[in-house]
């Protein structure tokens, strides 16, 4: 009886064990996933919700914005080039205060904006990055020609070459 050995694990027991592990980590994902997305949705510490008053929002108020909106212009880029005009249409994003001032400068705004994209050429239209520099320096010129603060940012709605 001296030669009493412990038996050797079989293959159940090593099997049984695996079997544990992968069901003890899907358990801690799918916990672990539930919390962040109760968390990162509101439901468990976020903030507490009040009482609605008839349907007013707890969001601040928008700022106050006014839009001009450019009339559509058709910029012939010359018999050299492979697309004949530019058909261009934008609006500017004006401090509400300046409305009226910036509506009376639009025929000068037009004009600056007709020459600088009468003088770019074709080549320079046709790059990937264009349209972003080609806004910023137009947004440049509206700003040189208008006063400080009045014209916050240029919104091109419509670029076609054709």
């Amino acid at each position: 009886m001296a030669d009493e050995t412990e038996p050797e694990p079989t293959e159940e027991k090593k099997k049984g064990g695996k079997k544990g592990l992968i069901i003890g980590l899907l358990g801690a994902l799918l916990l672990g996933g539930g919390g962040f997305y109760a968390t990162y949705a509101g439901m468990i510490l976020g903030p507490a919700a009040a009482p609605s008053n008839h349907g007013e929002s707890d969001l601040p108020p928008l700022p106050e914005i006014a839009f001009i909106a450019l009339d559509p212009m058709v910029i012939s880029l010359g018999s050299a080039a492979s697309s004949k005009f530019l058909r261009f249409s934008a609006q500017l994003d004006v401090d509400p205060a300046s409305e009226e001032a910036v509506q009376m400068m639009l025929p000068r705004i037009v004009d600056v904006l007709n020459t600088y994209l009468r003088a770019v050429s074709e080549d320079e239209l046709g790059k990937p990055a264009a349209l972003e520099r080609l806004r910023a320096q137009m947004l440049r010129r509206i700003q040189v020609v208008t006063e400080q603060g009045q014209v916050k940012d240029l919104l091109i709605t419509e670029f076609v070459l054709g």
